[in-house]
């Protein structure tokens, strides 16, 4: 299916590895440029994005920027203004998943996930959204949530999982205010997906086995299906699903 995003600009933070990547790769696949975020691996994520071009014929790029710093945002935005003179599409990708109890969790640390997970994607949502609405962009915000921002069935990711979902009710106040310009936000929920993160599940035959059995689809996602979700939401083919969050858990949220 042709989803009509041929030339458009996507801004995807985190985007250099793990889901981040599939995703650039799904939209580099319909014909998108893709300004691909990144705050550590630099060399990787130019090769990255040199490899998406030459596969695709894109014009995808590397940005540096620390997500929960609003001085980066700004310069971020500014040089992808400046590269590419538009952003259609924001995904607020970039994250991190720190495990450790609320007992021995520090101060510091709970800020650090907050800032990351949660002020980031605010933060950059509304410096974004002032450039579509300014150039009258019809342009899409996709949020990356999580299983664990809806139902919390592990401990020790307290600072994650609240963070993911108050994503969510943000998704739904970005719908709410930006829809009379035209801009629509919704957000997804993975479940577990096969990330450089996660691939010490995979040594181990009886460890994988039994992170398996929670996931009714019987396998983790790959990254480049997490992608697919975010083109079509970035397209005017799902024009009608705004506000909403998307459960791509492999039915772990049945």
């Amino acid at each position: 299916m042709d989803l009509g995003l041929r030339n458009k600009t996507a801004l995807v933070t985190g985007g250099g590895t793990g889901i981040g990547a599939g995703i650039c790769e799904a939209l580099a696949e319909e014909g998108v440029d893709v300004a691909v975020n990144y705050l550590v691996g630099k060399d990787e994520t130019i090769a990255f994005t040199a490899e998406l071009c030459e596969r695709y014929g894109t014009d995808c790029r590397a940005f540096y920027a620390d997500v929960s710093q609003a001085e980066d945002l700004d310069a971020m935005v500014a040089e992808v203004m400046a590269s590419y003179g538009h952003i259609d599409i924001l995904v607020n990708n970039a994250g991190i998943w720190p495990t450790e109890n609320i007992l021995e969790m520090p101060d510091g640390n709970w800020e650090k996930v907050i800032d990351i997970n949660l002020n980031g994607p605010f933060m950059l949502s509304k410096r974004v959204a002032k450039e579509m609405v300014r150039q009258g962009i019809r342009g899409s915000i996709i949020n990356l949530s999580s299983k664990s921002g809806i139902s919390y069935n592990t401990g020790g990711h307290a600072h994650y999982a609240s963070a993911k979902a108050a994503l969510l009710m943000l998704t739904k106040a970005l719908a709410r205010e930006l829809l009379p310009y035209g801009i629509r936000a919704n957000a997804i929920a993975p479940g577990m997906v096969r990330t450089p993160l996660n691939e010490d599940k995979w040594t181990d035959p009886e460890l994988k086995k039994a992170y398996e059995s929670r996931i009714p689809s019987g396998r983790f996602a790959l990254p480049i299906e997490i992608g697919y979700t975010v083109a079509f939401l970035a397209s005017e083919k799902s024009f009608n699903i705004m506000g909403s969050v998307v459960d791509i858990t492999g039915g772990m949220l049945i």
